[in-house]
């Protein structure tokens, strides 16, 4: 296992040089410098995780080192000491962003110990940005079509404010995904994100979940626990489900977005929050309302904007896009590089009507990754139930196993050209091919084919007349 580096600045050489064959007795790997500017030309080719720093160094402050790191990129921990009447200096420093402070002369064996602590939340620091990182290249709203394009605008624009919002769409839309993205472009991505689903638990435990209990609160609650609400101040909170939310709970729910207060399961202590609140809805809540399942009062609170998303199969032009995401966020993670689709896996793509939408979309590909063999997934790297969908045109026989080259080429063609309303250069960049050879082949589909299709070759040529 590497050993942590530690950069130790201490303006006596020989405490120093004492400390440093100390910490490195204990797995560590250390290096000492006598004063600031020394110890920062160390920093780009030791690359610190943690720096044991002299607040009271003649050439540099505490908040200064701390910037000074920060300008090189640094992201190393810092732990400062001072002597017992300087600890003045050790408060700037932690107020800067040190982690902690020791009192000097310093004991070995209790630097080894803050060390230890400090580089373990820097640890922690870089799994949640990890994770950060991995959950935006999941929920990424990718595409190109109008109705996306304007769920991306509402985001943008609403993303900064405090307003609460009601995302409404099918199972599989990705509602959770632009919960997600109104947090991370908001001035709260720093805080927690915090899930709850409606809809998979019980009221008790959902009451607990969302709001916390007090020891005793019900059978099993042996110890306090904080919920959901608690865990997300400063930052957001996604309801998913929210129209199952019990009315009970309703009640407990527009307190808090009413007056940022609540109290735990079976406590009376009144506790402050401030949470953003984003809520996820499969079904109209306005006629969860008139049936009385719903509160009014709350469905305004939650409906300060209203985000509706739309199917996959209402943006299937979006399927490329989403694919080619995809195929490079497993691809990554599986440690495969693939390129793309072929031909003939795209149409069957095309074909299918996606009721789960772009989760299941998302599902298809992932396995599809895991079973391909070449550079691109193949139609029989992909999920049977693919097939089983009813296609729009005779045309889609060309998907059955055997047949011509010819024919998988031209279905998907004319359904990329479909998709792409015609757009010549949109099919071939999709495609893979050029516009030529677009363009060539169009002239030999044009016969024997009619509606949607020939509208798409027509307008293909009309594209080609007026360049």
């Amino acid at each position: 296992m590497k050993r942590e580096r530690i950069l130790v600045i201490d303006g006596n050489p020989l405490d120093g040089a004492a400390l440093r064959a100390a910490l490195c007795e204990r797995g560590f790997d250390a290096v000492e410098a006598v004063s600031a500017e020394s110890a920062l030309a160390l920093v780009p080719s030791f690359g610190p995780g943690a720096v044991l720093a002299d607040a009271t160094l003649p050439d540099c402050s505490g908040p200064m080192l701390l910037a000074r790191l920060k300008e090189l990129g640094s992201d190393a921990a810092v732990v400062v000491s001072t002597p017992p009447a300087e600890i003045d200096a050790a408060v700037a420093a932690l107020r800067a962003g040190a982690e902690s402070f020791l009192v000097r002369p310093l004991d070995p064996a209790q630097a080894y110990v803050v060390l230890e602590k400090a580089l373990e939340k820097r640890r922690l620091r870089r799994d949640r940005a990890k994770l950060r990182e991995q959950a935006r290249a999941r929920v990424a709203l990718v595409g190109s079509a109008a109705e996306l394009q304007q769920v991306m605008e509402v985001v943008r624009r609403v993303a900064p404010t405090k307003a609460t919002v009601l995302v409404i769409g099918e199972a599989g839309t990705g509602k959770e995904h632009v919960a997600q993205a109104l947090h991370e472009s908001s001035p709260r991505r720093d805080r927690p994100f915090v899930r709850v689903n409606c809809a998979a638990l019980s009221e008790v435990l959902l009451d607990s979940e969302l709001f916390g209990h007090e020891r005793g609160a019900f059978a099993d609650a042996d110890e306090r626990h904080e919920g959901r609400l608690e865990q997300a101040d400063g930052g957001t909170l996604y309801l998913d489900e929210v129209g199952r939310l019990p009315l009970a709970l309703q009640v407990k729910l527009l307190r808090v977005l009413q007056q940022g207060e609540l109290e735990r399961l079976g406590g009376a202590e009144t506790i402050k929050v401030d949470v953003r609140v984003v809520a996820g809805a499969q079904r109209d809540l306005a006629e969860e309302v008139r049936a009385g399942r719903f509160r009014d009062d709350l469905y305004y609170r939650l409906n300060v904007v209203s985000i509706p998303l739309p199917p996959l199969r209402e943006r299937k032009g979006d399927i490329p896009a989403l694919v080619n995401h995809f195929i490079e966020t497993f691809g990554r993670e599986q440690g495969k590089e693939l390129v793309g689709v072929t031909p003939g896996a795209l149409s069957a793509l095309f074909a299918y009507d996606w009721p789960g939408n772009v989760r299941e979309l998302a599902n298809v590909v992932e396995r599809a990754v895991a079973a391909a063999h070449g550079k691109e997934i193949a139609g029989e790297d992909l999920s049977p139930v693919l097939y089983g969908g009813r296609p729009e045109e005779s045309g889609a026989s060309a998907l059955i196993p055997g047949a011509t080259l010819f024919e998988i080429e031209r279905e998907a063609i004319l359904r990329t050209l479909e998709q792409c309303n015609g757009s010549t250069a949109r099919a071939a960049e999709i495609l893979g091919v050029s516009v030529r050879k677009i363009q060539y082949r169009l002239k030999e589909y044009r016969s024997g084919v009619s509606g949607r299709r020939r509208a798409s070759i027509d307008e293909a040529f009309r594209e080609l007349q007026a360049k």
